[in-house]
């Protein structure tokens, strides 16, 4: 029987930031910009391009900023319309969300209960059939956008849940969701067990999850008798591993370049390689690697 099709797509949107602090008091992470262009900008045009119906952000009440950035803002147009700056009005339609193209939901996750709780806010306000799960914040750069590629490979994948994922080094892999890699076709790779960040020297690989899934529905009865787990949270990943026997899971291994920018490094990296790749930058980029040779030779 073929696979129902991924019509929706779940941000869960609502952590606090700390890492980002104080920048963050006052606006959220997603909000953050790589250049000029916020984390949420960057997984609203990928899930777009996947061909997503419906986006559901699971959000927290301190960060309305979100649903004002992700939504047309028509005052805004028009007073840049007035002061003759048309095109950068047009550039703001064409990037925020229109309701006649896609369906937008914000639903709250008052308490910070984890990541699969987060997941779980959403299951009312998701259309039948597998879900897809963005993290904003592992943005994953390339042509065409990982959700795009996945959804392509899920067709075809015999296994219910597919989760996007990276060879870390072995040292790193305390940090992630670990696959249990059983068999391999092309890029994805079929997994028996996922551990959540392993502790040094006991992960069954070296392939870890990252912000990228593709979910079948019953992951919402999983999520919904799942115990905490890790740091006292519900976490996806054990709910995941719960329907393994069930439905089946592989990982997916993206072909994009991924950037952790729930980290500063993370971040930065990013805003450097997007730089790197615009000629109006070319100076400035020059400048600084000047300098820091100059550093250099003195010490």
């Amino acid at each position: 029987m073929p696979k129902q099709e991924v019509r929706t797509a779940i941000f869960p949107v609502a952590g606090l930031g700390t890492r980002f602090l104080p920048a963050t008091k006052g606006t959220p992470k997603e909000l953050l910009p790589v250049i000029d262009k916020p984390l949420i900008q960057y997984a609203i045009d990928e899930a777009r391009e996947a061909g997503v119906e419906r986006m559901v952000f699971v959000s927290h009440p301190t960060k309305a900023a979100i649903k004002h950035y992700v939504m047309d803002d028509e005052d805004l147009r028009s007073a840049l319309k007035a002061h003759g700056k048309a095109r950068l009005a047009h550039e703001l339609e064409e990037a925020a969300l229109d309701e006649d193209a896609c369906e937008v939901v914000f639903v709250m996750q008052d308490e910070p209960l984890g990541l699969g709780h987060a997941v779980l806010c959403a299951m009312e306000h998701v259309h039948p059939g597998p879900i897809a799960v963005i993290l904003p914040d592992d943005l994953i750069l390339g042509s065409p956008g990982c959700l795009s590629s996945m959804i392509a490979q899920y067709a075809n994948c015999t296994a219910g849940h597919l989760l996007g994922a990276m060879k870390v080094p072995a040292e790193l892999s305390s940090r992630y969701g670990i696959l249990s890699v059983a068999s391999e076709e092309g890029p994805v790779l079929y997994a028996d067990a996922v551990v959540e960040k392993p502790p040094a020297g006991q992960a069954p690989s070296r392939m870890a999850v990252v912000g990228r899934y593709i979910l079948d529905a019953s992951v919402f009865d999983d999520l919904q008798t799942q115990t905490p787990g890790a740091g006292g949270e519900i976490q996806l990943t054990d709910a995941i591993a719960q329907g393994i026997d069930r439905v089946g899971l592989a990982g997916f291994h993206i072909l994009g370049r991924r950037f952790d920018c729930g980290s500063k490094t993370g971040m930065l990296e990013a805003t450097l390689h997007v730089a790197s790749k615009d000629p109006a930058y070319a100076a400035v980029l020059d400048a600084c690697c000047n300098e820091r040779q100059l550093v250099a030779s003195e010490d």
